[in-house]
């Protein structure tokens, strides 16, 4: 079916199917994970770079992967359509030098270009309000879908690739370590089983106090 089937045409948020994001989730843990790649950077107070990495996530410790999960996984985990919600691109998405333009070449590149995500760190330092140091880490996933029978039931073959980012805002611990994920968001989305270009899902862990600054970023109308 059409991922058009619940939209209202006129300034609407598609709604999520919850058996789209479980299918993700129920394959994001340590054993089997499709992730390939996380970096992230430490931001102060002011919104500063104060540190970054960049790795293959098969290189990380076995306890770093689980932590790398679980702060990744509570965004497609999350309640749709309360805590998670899908919004569609805007027209001028892909303006030159428009964050969505950068976005797709982190994706294409596979997170391997550094001066990008540090254009990216900084472009998220400036815009997004904090009045604490918070950390943000971007995940590249490459799952493969697997066929469905009528039935519903799993089957070897690989329907499409599905290429995604990740990106998560993390609170702090004293010791400066991320524990827990306040906002972000997951593009393309996973519409049908599908990789829909045309929207993002985005993350608000308290639906009430949204961080609104991350919708201006986004080019995202909440008001509409």
């Amino acid at each position: 079916m059409n991922i058009i089937r619940n939209l209202k045409i006129n300034n609407e948020v598609l709604m999520i199917n919850r058996d789209d994001m479980l299918e993700l989730t129920r394959r994001m843990n340590s054993s089997r994970t499709h992730f390939v790649r996380v970096a992230g950077a430490y931001m102060d107070e002011e919104g500063y770079v104060d540190g970054s990495f960049n790795t293959n996530f098969l290189k990380l410790t076995g306890s770093e992967r689980s932590h790398a999960i679980e702060l990744a996984k509570s965004i497609p985990f999350a309640n749709t359509n309360i805590n998670l919600k899908m919004h569609k691109l805007p027209e001028h998405a892909m303006k030159p030098g428009s964050i969505w333009q950068l976005l797709y070449a982190l994706r294409d590149c596979g997170l391997k270009n550094d001066a990008m995500l540090y254009t990216l760190y900084e472009l998220f330092g400036e815009k997004l309000y904090c009045d604490k140091p918070y950390a943000i880490y971007v995940y590249e996933g490459v799952y493969d879908v697997p066929v469905k029978a009528s039935d519903k039931t799993g089957m070897d073959e690989s329907e499409e690739v599905y290429t995604y980012l990740i990106v998560a805002f993390c609170n702090l611990n004293k010791n400066q370590e991320a524990v827990d994920t306040f906002s972000g968001f997951l593009w393309p989305a996973f519409t049908d089983r599908s990789t829909d270009m045309t929207h993002v899902n985005v993350f608000q862990a308290d639906e009430n106090h949204p961080t609104r600054e991350l919708y201006d970023i986004l080019g995202i109308n909440i008001s509409e």
